[in-house]
């Protein structure tokens, strides 16, 4: 990629790409603490620093004009585009309803998670739930429901149900409620007795679990993909004491399904928003029929996943060796099984494909509604090449159309193509090319569940094979995760970057440890403590994790102006090694940095 490695001062990704592609015209905003240099930044296109860098790059934006080195034109570029966006935000709020109609917002929300539900096992036809059966409710998730994310994802709801309270005002026949285990993944011999002898006393246990708050957070990574161990010793006790077990999962990510043979059915929920509760109940109960389709595949195991090697760990890089090899991708085109395909989703009903007719344009079939119950179906179209040159995956989804029909009823499906569905980058010519010949469309329920298929011819482009001539056999295979050092940099086209923890601005907070410094040990060690803490009492502190990962440059834009780009130079010397010479340059610019503030501001007011 041409120009530097930060995102946020790159002419071809802001200007060529964004602007100049796709045809942008708004204004570009950092995440926080996101920018490097905001001189570099404007003249490139990036249009406002968040969230609060004070006066810092003002003064540093007002050198360079001064100076020659930064256009004053690029400066009023940006504020015209942010001058833009608050005028037609602000005209936008004032213009909107006052008020809100409460009611209907949670309706919606309902329906937009039980069309999310994916029912992933049914046994027996164990779902839905039968008249009369005493259902035991098992599970804290049940009565205080992991129903979003945390952090920046975070929002207030308007109310938010949970399943108890739900399946009370239902007509289920409830046998108790008993939360089984404790959230923080603390074991509690004493609930799962309990939990157990509640079982034995119902016709069918409904069991809740999934990941906790402290599982799935902003600014940690997870060290896998397990459920937590009391949550699974629960579920092998309750379904010691009662086979018709039913899981309800909620959790934002792919979690080891080892433990799903100990159950009859298993409903995914994922974090349904404020009325996933009363969506669950609607797919247990039968008042609807699920029709969710996974968006990511299952594996069996953390380490048959693509990245496992080489995501993570100490380092100050991480290598995408896997390259096109994501989820599905690698699992059809490696061979390698997985616990659920991507695309998959059961239903109360069935479906039937038929009458395809395919064209580069796309396709069209009819859809038949088998079964008893009247459902959605999502039907999904692969293109595959089979004799491709250029290494790719062996399908990739390019469309999906969703249908609902009643028991016996039959519809006509289009699934169009655009321009991307035969297209692929090509590094050599820096443009899109598409490898001319035939390619195979191929019409499923999931990425495995291929029903239908039709062989057509697509005109190619005519472009240069991009990897002729260098040795890439894992990737022409797809066993990404025996990709070697040799094969990755003739795929990245340079050596492999050090990775190695540099001690600059862009170290972060936490890596202070592997400096030179015995204060940087200690807030390294401070951080690191409050972090364990947060996390052993199941509420990960976010702000604390932010500062724990986040670089020193990021000081500079995040304080409001308080620390200044020399302190943090200063910050880092201490980091060095340089223990008084880095404290005395941090001092000297405090200093230099509150009078130059206050001598902007005063200008400022000045006018």
């Amino acid at each position: 990629m041409p120009g530097c490695c930060y995102a946020n001062e790159n002419h071809h990704l802001l200007q060529d790409i964004l602007h100049g592609e796709w045809g942008y015209d708004g204004a570009v905003v950092t995440d926080w603490g996101g920018s490097n240099d905001h001189v570099e930044g404007v003249r490139e296109g990036s249009t406002l620093e968040m969230p609060c860098p004070g006066f810092g790059s003002a003064k540093r934006l007002m050198q360079a004009v001064e100076e020659g080195r930064l256009p004053e034109s690029a400066v009023d570029a940006r504020v015209d585009e942010l001058l833009e966006l608050v005028f037609t935000t602000d005209a936008a709020v004032k213009a909107a309803p006052k008020r809100f109609d409460r009611d209907a917002h949670h309706a919606l929300a309902r329906r937009a998670a039980v069309e999310s539900v994916v029912l992933l096992k049914n046994e027996d036809d164990l779902l839905p739930l039968k008249p009369g059966q005493s259902v035991a409710l098992i599970g804290d998730f049940a009565q205080t429901p992991r129903y979003q994310g945390a952090g920046s994802s975070s929002v207030n709801a308007t109310r938010v149900d949970n399943l108890k309270d739900a399946a009370e005002a239902d007509d289920i026949t409830l046998a108790g409620f008993c939360a089984g285990y404790e959230r923080s993944g603390t074991p509690n011999p004493a609930f799962v007795e309990e939990a157990a002898a509640l079982a034995r006393k119902a016709d069918v246990v409904v069991l809740c679990m999934g990941l906790d708050e402290s599982s799935e957070s902003e600014g940690l990574d997870r060290s896998h993909i397990c459920i937590p161990e009391n949550q699974k010793q629960l579920l092998e006790a309750v379904a010691q004491a009662n086979e018709n077990l039913v899981v309800v999962l909620s959790a934002g990510s792919v979690v080891e399904t080892g433990w799903v043979s100990r159950c009859k059915a298993v409903l995914h929920a994922y974090l349904g928003g404020q009325a996933g509760a009363g969506a669950m109940l609607d797919v247990l109960t039968g008042k609807v029929c699920p029709g969710g389709k996974l968006a990511e595949t299952w594996a069996n195991a953390y380490h048959e996943t693509p990245a496992r090697a080489h995501f993570g760990g100490e380092g100050r890089t991480v290598e995408y060796r896997e390259s096109l090899y994501v989820g599905y991708r690698y699992h059809q085109t490696a061979g390698i099984p997985a616990a659920f395909p991507f695309g998959y989703g059961l239903s109360y009903t069935s479906f039937e494909y038929s009458d395809l007719k395919a064209g580069p344009a796309g396709v069209t079939l009819t859809v038949t509604n088998t079964g008893s119950v009247a459902g959605a179906e999502i039907v999904q179209l692969y293109v595959a090449k089979p004799d491709a040159k250029i290494f790719r995956p062996a399908q990739e989804l390019k469309g999906f159309a969703r249908v609902f029909l009643n028991p016996g009823e039959s519809r006509g499906v289009t699934i169009p193509l655009d321009d991307k569905a035969f297209r692929y980058w090509n590094v050599r010519t820096n443009h899109w090319e598409v490898e001319g010949g035939c390619y195979e469309l191929r019409v499923g329920a999931s990425c495995e569940d291929i029903r239908l298929r039709a062989v057509i011819t697509v005109e190619g482009t005519a472009a240069p094979n991009p990897y002729e001539g260098k040795d890439l056999l894992h990737y022409q295979t797809a066993e990404v995760r025996k990709i070697t050092d040799a094969e990755f940099e003739a795929l990245l086209g340079r050596p492999i970057p050090e990775s190695k923890i540099k001690i600059d601005r862009n170290m972060t907070l936490g890596e202070l440890s592997h400096g030179r410094s015995p204060l940087g040990w200690a807030a390294s060690a401070v951080l690191g403590h409050l972090i364990r803490k947060s996390m052993e009492n199941g509420k990960p502190d976010l702000n604390i994790l932010f500062q724990y990962n986040m670089p020193l440059r990021a000081l500079a834009k995040m304080t409001n102006g308080a620390v200044s780009m020399g302190m943090v130079d200063g910050i880092v010397m201490e980091a060095q090694g340089f223990w008084i010479i880095g404290l005395l340059r941090v001092a000297y610019e405090a200093i230099k940095n509150v009078i130059l503030n206050a001598q902007l501001e005063k200008r400022l007011h000045q006018g």
